[in-house]
């Protein structure tokens, strides 16, 4: 039987049918998705136009083997991406096989998942990157754009399968079938295992092998977790207006993130062809930073392994204790809430190296592009009036013949070596570090939580106490998950998932409720000095007040997160929230008169849409309740852990007090030193 496409038009009726009427989805610890609230269709479900079709019938054998043909003639919203016969024989061509019989059931289960994502994507929704939503089996299917032999622009996934241009975005009632030229795969292999099955990055593979690296990156799954999650049920808490509900994590897996220069990189641009010489060149770099340590019995070549070794600071700053699910996850998932026309999206992460961090920055701005390329990714790039630092670039994918996702973590190319010397510590550094809350624990982003949103940012008010996971899900964290945390019994520490409209930087935020006392370790700052942290939140009535401690010392006042900078006791009626229509010298004026009393203004290139609709930008720094607070200015210590408790101090909400964490500031003196007439920090 031939495949035919359906019209255009009729699929996308369709999809929109789908996005208006279906209220629910089935949570991510079952396959059964709740159809209570689903509109009846009359059409074909994916389990019947999988079956209908001849050039799929060895991929629906497999489907029947395995038991999933109940799940795909379920209304839900499904994304199937079906290899036809000739991708399954050329599958089987490659292992050796000559049926499909001769696998395992649970070989069949892992190849059938891995083909079938709990989400509708059309072509047009898969940007470069990896999918927003993971497959089956958890694992993300990479995706990038290329031409097929006659010429026709295609998505390509996992590097060498491609969608058919022909008989792509094929929609049926419960999803899009999408049908591929090859047999996607996932690996099983460890991160480092991974990397050296690539003969191009060898060298760097093979220094971390000898420097002991496989002790660490041969870690996944902290397996207790499994035991003790059962002990803490679903809760319900109130936001404002907004009533929902959160879990604990399904998990607690361990992941990792390299970023790794190639072996020609390494050979082209310092000669470097042995590990040996990898050494000497780490010595160059980390003598001068950590000169305590030059003339230490650990220092020469043959105590590699050990932490403080140059080598072994060298690959450490190249890895992040977290994984990060693709390159379009290094920064904001579809920048949510940066205005990018002003201001380039941007994270940081903790790295393998004591104390030390990465920038990360996708590259929007025109006016500060320099040398590097629109919509590009960069590892610690400052280019502005002062500095023309360009950066490292990350490369989005490796060779198609080459796999960079593995089990417990991935790798990504980059144009070169990435080193914490002194221009990244006192030029890339010397700046505001702005850091969405959800980025300060790594657990977010390798257990896949931070910015979960399903059906690709559909605006929708979610229903109240809604457990249907349909729109993505809120989480909490107990004493013990998060490392670095701790939080007194009966209070929740929860992670609230992106909505396009609420006053959240990144589209989500992080809240205590309950009578809370609360501690994490801050992140680390680049140098000693004289630093200024800073609290982004969004001030409401139902909000109560807290106490802040640096390093168990109480800060000031406590802070009422219930006042908006329009209050009598902050700016009045000098408040004024039409920026654009004030002078310089009123501007300046303006954000001294914040600032002496503790406060700034939102940022500027951070915005949310409007509350119940509409595609306007309503700017953080147009809002008297969208602020940022310092919270202490304290001399830091670059090499030593720091901590920041919250604790409450309010009973005007009873026991149901809530305190805000959208992003942290970590701000020198360089910055908010400046006291000159008519000058001022910034405002982005």
């Amino acid at each position: 039987m031939m495949i035919t496409k359906i019209n255009s038009s009729v699929k996308w009726l369709c999809a929109a049918l789908f996005f208006t009427l279906h209220s629910s989805l089935f949570t991510s610890c079952s396959d059964e998705p709740d159809t209570s609230n689903y509109y009846t269709f009359k059409g074909q479900m994916m389990s019947q136009y999988l079956a209908s079709h001849d050039d799929f019938s060895e991929f629906y054998k497999l489907i029947e083997r395995t038991g999933m043909t109940k799940l795909l003639s379920t209304y839900g919203e499904y994304t199937c991406f079906a290899p036809t016969n000739e991708a399954m024989q050329n599958y089987l061509g490659k292992k050796g096989l000559t049926s499909f019989d001769q696998l395992s059931f649970e070989d069949c289960d892992t190849l059938v998942r891995t083909h079938l994502v709990k989400d509708m994507y059309t072509t047009a929704d898969m940007n470069d990157g990896v999918l927003s939503t993971s497959n089956m089996n958890r694992r993300y299917i990479e995706v990038s754009h290329g031409s097929d032999d006659n010429g026709n622009a295609v998505v390509f996934l996992n590097g060498t399968s491609h969608i058919i241009f022909e008989l792509q975005d094929d929609s049926v009632e419960n999803g899009f079938v999408q049908p591929v030229t090859e047999v996607l795969e996932s690996s099983n292999r460890m991160i480092l295992d991974m990397m050296e099955q690539n003969p191009n990055i060898s060298l760097f593979a093979s220094a971390m092998r000898a420097a002991g690296f496989a002790n660490v990156l041969y870690q996944y799954r902290d397996e207790q977790w499994d035991g003790i999650k059962e002990n803490y049920p679903r809760i319900r808490y109130v936001s404002h207006v907004n009533k929902e509900t959160a879990t604990v994590p399904d998990e607690k897996r361990i992941g990792f993130t390299v970023f790794t220069p190639t072996d020609s990189v390494l050979r082209e641009k310092y000669g470097i062809t042995t590990i040996e010489q990898l050494y000497q060149k780490a010595c160059e770099i980390y003598d001068e930073q950590y000169p305590e340590d030059a003339s230490a019995s650990y220092h020469d070549f043959a105590h590699i392994t050990h932490e403080k070794n140059p080598l072994h600071r060298f690959l450490a700053y190249h890895v992040l204790t977290r994984d990060v699910k693709g390159w379009n996850y290094l920064t904001p998932y579809n920048d949510i809430g940066i205005e990018t026309r002003d201001m380039n999206p941007v994270d940081w992460y903790e790295t393998m190296l004591p104390h030390t961090m990465m920038k990360f920055e996708r590259l929007t701005v025109r006016k500060w592009a320099g040398t590097s390329i629109i919509g590009q990714r960069y590892v610690n790039r400052r280019w502005d009036d002062e500095f023309h630092i360009p950066g490292v670039y990350i490369y989005p994918t490796v060779e198609s013949d080459y796999k960079q996702d593995a089990l417990n973590g991935r790798y990504f190319y980059v144009g070169d070596i990435l080193a914490f010397d002194d221009q990244t510590r006192n030029e890339v550094f010397n700046g505001l570090i702005r850091m969405d809350f959800s980025t300060i624990f790594p657990e977010l982003m390798t257990n896949d939580i931070r910015l979960n949103q399903r059906n690709n940012g559909v605006k929708n008010n979610d229903p109240d106490y809604d457990e249907t996971g349909k729109y993505g899900r809120n989480y909490y964290f107990p004493n013990g998950y998060l490392d670095g945390v701790t939080i007194n019994e009966g209070s929740w520490f929860v992670y609230r998932r992106p909505h396009d409209w609420y006053d959240s930087y990144e589209g989500d935020e992080m809240n205590l409720f309950k009578d809370f006392d609360f501690t994490f370790r801050l992140p680390p700052v680049p140098f000693d000095g004289q630093w200024q942290i800073r609290l982004g939140f969004a001030a409401e009535p139902t909000r109560g007040v807290a106490q802040i401690y640096y390093d168990d010392k109480p800060q000031g006042i406590p802070l009422d997160m219930t006042k908006n900078l329009s209050d009598a006791s902050i700016l009045g009626s000098n408040w004024k929230a039409d920026y654009n229509s004030m002078t310089q010298l009123e501007l300046s004026t303006d954000q001294k008169e914040l600032k002496n009393k503790g406060y700034y203004r939102g940022p500027t290139g951070g915005y949310h849409y409007p509350y119940g609709g509409g595609n306007d930008h309503v700017y953080f720094a147009r809002q008297s309740n969208t602020y940022r607070m310092v919270l202490c200015t304290a001399n830091i210590s670059a090499g030593e852990d720091h901590y920041l408790r919250i604790r409450c101090v309010s009973a005007k909400q009873g026991n149901d007090n809530e305190f805000m964490l959208d992003f942290l500031e970590l701000v020198p003196r360089s910055v908010f030193g400046i006291t000159d007439e008519g000058s001022m920090e910034p405002m982005l």
